[in-house]
């Protein structure tokens, strides 16, 4: 339930947008409505569909008060590019478990997802450690990071232990790719497909 759907996936989407819109704590974060709107969406429609009841505890209300209480809480001082530390590793629990879920239920399909493409294209344009105002970033330490950035973007989501699993088994890497491509376009480009995107 944290790991999956109701924390860890929304730190990380916080993590990569923030570094690239210039943030330095997530509760600065949360004041920005796009992104507000970017994991109250993530945890509310798309993760929570698949989310595992530990039943001692309703995800829901987890959920609920990680959005209105922990994420904007100034006296909890953590920032994006702190979470952003080993995101390779990170991704096929956060992501590639609800990716996993929506392929395997019968109910379900990757087509219904458009935040965590959104969220693994942010991530595709992390790495190239230019901002959305087009200024360079330190990219945050992690182990996959100099092989990951010597490769094309289609060549990184063929990492299946990155991403948890082989996201061109449907039409899901060919999506993310797209959006990639729409958030590279020059300065500004990251917010206007943020800003589209969770207001569809």
């Amino acid at each position: 339930m944290k790991v999956c759907t109701c924390l860890n996936p929304l730190h990380t989407a916080l993590a990569i947008f923030g570094c690239l819109l210039g943030y330095t704590t997530i509760h600065d974060e949360m004041e920005d409505e796009d992104l507000r709107s970017l994991v109250y969406k993530l945890g509310h429609e798309e993760g929570m569909k698949t989310v595992v009841d530990p039943g001692v505890l309703s995800p829901s209300e987890f959920l609920d008060n990680v959005l209105t209480k922990r994420l904007p809480n100034p006296f909890m001082p953590d920032t994006p590019q702190r979470i952003a530390c080993d995101t390779s590793q990170k991704i096929p629990i956060r992501f590639g478990e609800t990716v996993k879920a929506y392929r395997a239920r019968q109910d379900l399909s990757t087509e219904d997802l458009t935040l965590i493409p959104l969220v693994l294209a942010g991530y595709l344009r992390y790495l190239k450690g230019i901002d959305d105002e087009g200024k360079a970033f330190e990219l945050s330490p992690d182990p996959m990071l100099d092989t990951l950035r010597e490769l094309k973007p289609s060549e990184v989501l063929a990492y299946t232990e990155v991403f948890g699993n082989d996201l061109f088994a449907d039409s899901l890497g060919e999506r993310i790719l797209k959006i990639y491509e729409e958030l590279d376009a020059g300065p500004g480009s990251v917010r206007k497909v943020l800003h589209k995107t969770v207001n569809a």
